[in-house]
């Protein structure tokens, strides 16, 4: 490839030959999005149908604001008649299979990330660690349904190294698919717990449907799996049933392949002592918080499981902050002195 020819993420040959329509215009986008209010030029806007909206009212907008095209079902009354546009039959569709197209056509080691709390942040220090080893793609913020797992495989660029997607729920069988969709090569369930469950009878029942996000692996893949939560062995044996023979535990469990062994916690951090496969590991976490420290374990099993070095990744640990929302720390300055407040307040769960 020419090193000084630009390579866009999505042109027009490309995106017919993954979705089928006609297309009006050639163009050439760099980003993909289905919100016309945070569009950027040169992102390619997909008008998605949602119960209460529909996103065909809005693509005038997202070309206004310098979007490359329009992925419509019809031509929307305020879009002028030259613009960029290509036409499906439909439009989410057309989303699904921009996401499936580019898992496809990337050599990515893709890994998934579910479970009942720490999801977010078990994903973003992924991304954080592996960013030094390669390029990667990943779920911004926790666009982890229907629709934000496919529109970020969309995003995911061909020559990427690695990729990370969160995959959520609300109800059984709609990791499923999402799993399909991602076909990764390692999945991280963080734990589960009786938290979001309206539509589940039991922790039983809420892990069988996290355990859903193996169908979508091959023999080759690889589970991480806490092995301190109580519902390790029928996650393992789930993994199991699907295919999946590798697990990889994490915790403080004496069975545990990525083992906590010590840990000195601050107001700043943690610093951890784990045996990985026989060798001992001291790293510092940037984050502070047990929670953290676990979540640490599973993002090295998962790096590891993905083809990246467990070392590098280790150090870089020391530079996570907080997320917005999920344990960020902000000071606050007050007459006399200041005191810290640290920010849970996203979905906050009770474990």
């Amino acid at each position: 490839m020419n090193p000084g020819l630009k390579t866009y993420l999505w042109t027009t040959g490309s995106a017919l030959a993954a979705t089928g329509g006609i297309a009006h215009g050639e163009w050439r986008a760099d980003g993909v999005s289905i919100d016309s209010r945070t569009t950027k030029p040169g992102d390619l806007f997909v008008a998605i149908r949602g119960p209460s909206f529909d996103g065909h009212d809005f693509a005038a907008d997202a070309i206004a604001a310098g979007a490359a095209a329009a992925v419509v079902k019809r031509r929307p009354d305020a879009v002028s008649g030259d613009a960029p546009l290509l036409e499906v039959k439909d439009t989410t569709r057309a989303l699904k299979d921009l996401g499936q197209a580019a898992r496809r056509r990337t050599g990515a080691r893709i890994i998934a990330v579910t479970g009942s709390v720490g999801k977010t942040g078990t994903k973003e220090a992924i991304r954080f660690v592996l960013e030094e080893q390669g390029p990667i793609a990943a779920s911004q913020g926790n666009l982890n349904n229907h629709w934000g797992v496919p529109l970020s495989l969309s995003r995911m660029a061909a020559d990427s190294t690695f990729g990370v997607f969160e995959i959520g729920m609300n109800h059984p069988g709609e990791i499923a698919p999402l799993s399909r969709m991602v076909r990764p090569d390692v999945a991280v369930i963080t734990n589960v717990e009786a938290v979001h469950g309206a539509h589940f009878e039991s922790v039983d029942d809420i892990a069988e449907a996290k355990a859903e996000i193996f169908q979508g692996m091959t023999g080759d893949g690889v589970a991480v799996l806490n092995r301190d939560n109580a519902q390790f062995n029928r996650l393992a044996a789930a993994a199991g049933e699907a295919g999946v023979n590798n697990v990889i535990a994490f915790g403080a469990h004496e069975e545990a392949q990525f083992r906590l062994m010590d840990v000195r916690t601050d107001c700043e951090g943690s610093d951890v002592t784990a045996r990985i496969d026989g060798a001992e590991f001291q790293y510092r976490l940037g984050v502070p918080g047990h929670h953290w420290v676990m979540n640490s374990l599973a993002v090295l099993a998962a790096v590891g499981a993905a083809g990246g070095e467990i070392g590098p990744a280790a150090v870089e640990l020391a530079g996570m902050i907080g997320l917005k929302g999920r344990g960020r720390r902000h000071t606050v300055e007050v007459a006399g002195g200041a005191f810290i407040v640290i920010d849970e307040s996203y979905n906050a769960s009770p474990v």
